[in-house]
């Protein structure tokens, strides 16, 4: 088989084309993110009972669905929380591996099986079921600063113009607006009134449900002979509050009847009071994307960045949006930086190859081999269902050490049966010779890998790209070394090199660099040699430094901090406000304003974002909660360059001490 690589090179270098080219396929088609997605599948559950309180939530609606989802394919456990106003989510979590869609469909069919149970209210409310990946990739908001554009009228906007839009980006799973601002009617009972007519809130609302409806009213005229035949339409539904209002409660024999009007004040408004939301001192409304699993991170932050531009030149004059936490920036940093590192990798082994062996023909066909067992590998991630993320990245960094170290040995051999033979024939006998050492030596570096690959839990999920990855660069760097070498020899390499004055300038500098740099490294060995030598003599030095190395290593894993993934400094900070309990929202809005008041006035601070009336760490609406989302600026762009840890633990004790009403 060799032999017929070898006698027809343009068949190995239209072999490595083909790699490269797989592996630019697979490198368009991969999706990027931070590091691996390690959640385990979860899907949401979400209800909502209008005007019930947690405790009513709790007895009437919580058990129902919790013991209908329980017990599902794969499920490992669920986490339930409930708001004060009503809305409950489930999060049901699901084994590792699990097919999310296939995990939405079989809640979501438990869920319909319970509906007949549930109050009435929250069937017509809605139950939603939906899967979701557990992070956050984007926190924005659009604010105004002209007072005729409310928090009532910003988050209606939104919701009518940008967020249809947003929710068509492929991989956006969910997009969640902190506040429960949507329009609706308001109808304000006048008790006073109530109790000198005698009727109940029961009356009003089942008035409203019987006259506040959409029919189907038929057709006159249909199959009667009559010349002409009609569609009768009906307006439907009421939209305008004068339409509410003129809503008949009672009415008696002599044409006498009670209107809406007459009990109740009727008004088009926001549909809760619980919450309230500002950016940067500025009245507004927050909301956070959130991505499906095994989506393009990147490419939906993009696609969400072009939306957002092309929304800005449409909003009203007045209206801006603001960013306030993005992955993206972290990930273009991180993965830019890993780039870089691996271009100088890749620049630094090819000097040291050059410098060992002197020879740029052979260089040229060694670093040539790197480039293509890189670009081949995303092939085999794509096929692997991996992700470019920072661990393989970091792999990729690796390997470029690793691959070269087979084009090495069979370079290097090519080159010593040289003597007295063409480059065919030098090359056949080496690959004779190496060949097994090749495949012996890929082999036994793909089961260094190997075990890391069949962990299991999260961490093994973690890790297995990094495995996976090694495994497929090095098992490419075999097939080139077997392959594109052997033909770049035979193509490349020349028998005779000039000698004497038929060498020009750089030639002749190479030459002495390699005189001097071998007069060196000649040195070197010999003294490596002589330590050996003693260290031979004197066994007991051996197992004394062997000793030394040991205790080093031991001191260095004990005392070296750990952690599963390490912190970065991604520029948002999030505090988190717990009132005393029955907090109305004016007072925990008083005290979030003092607090964003303190933080808007460092130099760090770039925008901020106060979410009052909802408390993060339980993903519930809560009238004596707070969420206030900090954006920092750019390291480079703060005084000191003063790292995120530092302005925390300074933020805690500050708010501390001035906030006391916590």
């Amino acid at each position: 088989m060799f032999e017929k690589l070898i006698t027809r090179p343009i068949f190995s270098v239209v072999i490595s084309i083909v790699i490269v080219i797989m592996g630019i396929m697979g490198l368009t088609s991969l999706p990027m993110t931070l590091y691996p997605d390690i959640a385990p599948p979860c899907v949401y559950v979400n209800a909502r009972y209008p005007g019930a309180n947690a405790q009513t939530t709790l007895r009437s609606v919580a058990p129902v669905i919790e013991e209908a989802i329980n017990g599902v394919e794969n499920m490992t456990y669920m986490n339930t929380n409930i708001g004060n106003d009503g809305s409950m989510s489930i999060s049901v979590y699901f084994k590792l591996g699990t097919n999310p869609d296939i995990a939405a469909v079989n809640v979501q069919n438990r869920v319909a099986t319970i509906t007949s149970q549930l109050p009435e209210a929250v069937v017509r409310a809605g139950i939603t079921t939906e899967k979701q990946q557990n992070s956050t990739i984007y926190i924005g908001g659009l604010r105004s600063e002209r007072p005729e554009y409310d928090e009532v009228f910003i988050q209606n906007y939104l919701l009518i113009n940008a967020i249809p839009e947003m929710k068509r980006i492929t991989g956006v799973s969910r997009i969640d607006l902190y506040g429960m601002k949507n329009y609706a009617m308001r109808v304000w009972l006048k008790p006073d009134k109530m109790g000198m007519y005698n009727i109940t809130p029961e009356e009003v609302a089942a008035a409203i449900s019987e006259q506040n409806i959409e029919i189907a009213p038929g057709t006159l005229g249909e199959n009667s002979g009559e010349n002409f035949q009609y569609t009768m339409t009906y307006k439907g539904k009421f939209t305008t509050p004068e339409e509410f209002s003129d809503i008949v409660l009672r009415a008696d024999s002599s044409g006498e009847s009670l209107r809406l009007k007459d009990v109740a004040h009727v008004e088009l408004d926001s549909y809760s009071y619980n919450s309230s939301s500002q950016l940067s001192q500025i009245p507004g409304i927050t909301f956070a994307v959130y991505q499906t699993s095994g989506s393009n991170a990147n490419e939906i932050q993009i696609k969400l960045s072009e939306l957002l531009e092309k929304q800005s030149k449409e909003l009203p004059a007045g209206l801006e949006f603001v960013d306030i936490y993005t992955t993206k920036t972290a990930l273009d940093s991180s993965i830019n930086q890993v780039i870089e590192t691996l271009i100088q990798a890749f620049i630094l082994v090819f000097l040291v190859v050059y410098i060992f062996l002197q020879n740029w023909r052979s260089t040229v066909i060694i670093g040539i081999t790197i480039p293509v067992s890189i670009v081949g590998t995303f092939f085999g991630m794509q096929a692997a269902g991996l992700s470019i993320n920072l661990l393989t990245l970091f792999s990729l960094v690796l390997s470029v050490g690793i691959v070269v170290d087979n084009a090495v040995v069979v370079i290097e051999a090519v080159n010593k049966k040289m003597n007295g033979r063409t480059v065919l024939e030098a090359t056949r006998c080496a690959i004779g010779e190496i060949s097994g050492a090749v495949v012996s030596s890929t082999l036994v570096m793909i089961a260094v890998f190997a075990p890391v690959g069949f962990i299991d839990g999260s961490v093994g999920l973690f890790y297995r790209q990094f495995s996976i990855t090694m495994m497929v660069t090095i098992t490419i760097s075999g097939i080139c070394a077997l392959t594109l070498c052997p033909a770049l020899a035979v193509l490349l390499i020349r028998p005779e090199e000039p000698t004497g004055k038929d060498r020009n300038f750089m030639m002749r500098y190479a030459d002495a660099f390699g005189a001097a740099f071998n007069y060196q490294f000649a040195r070197l060995s010999g003294g490596y040699m002589k330590l050996v030598g003693k260290m031979l003599r004197n066994p007991k030095m051996s197992f004394l430094a062997l000793a030394i190395v040991i205790a080093i290593t031991a001191i260095g894993f004990v005392s070296t901090p750990s952690g599963f993934i390490p912190e970065e400094d991604d520029n948002t900070l999030v505090v988190t406000l717990n009132m005393p309990p029955a907090t109305s929202v004016a007072e925990t809005n008083a005290v979030m304003a003092k607090m964003d008041s303190i933080i808007m006035s460092k130099q760090y601070s770039r925008e901020t974002a106060v979410v009052t009336g909802f408390d993060l760490m339980n993903s519930a609406f809560n009238s004596s909660a707070g969420t206030l989302f900090i954006a920092l600026k750019e390291v480079q762009e703060r005084d000191g360059g003063t790292d995120i840890w530092t302005i925390r633990d300074e933020l805690a004790v500050e708010l501390n001490n001035h906030v006391t009403e916590v």
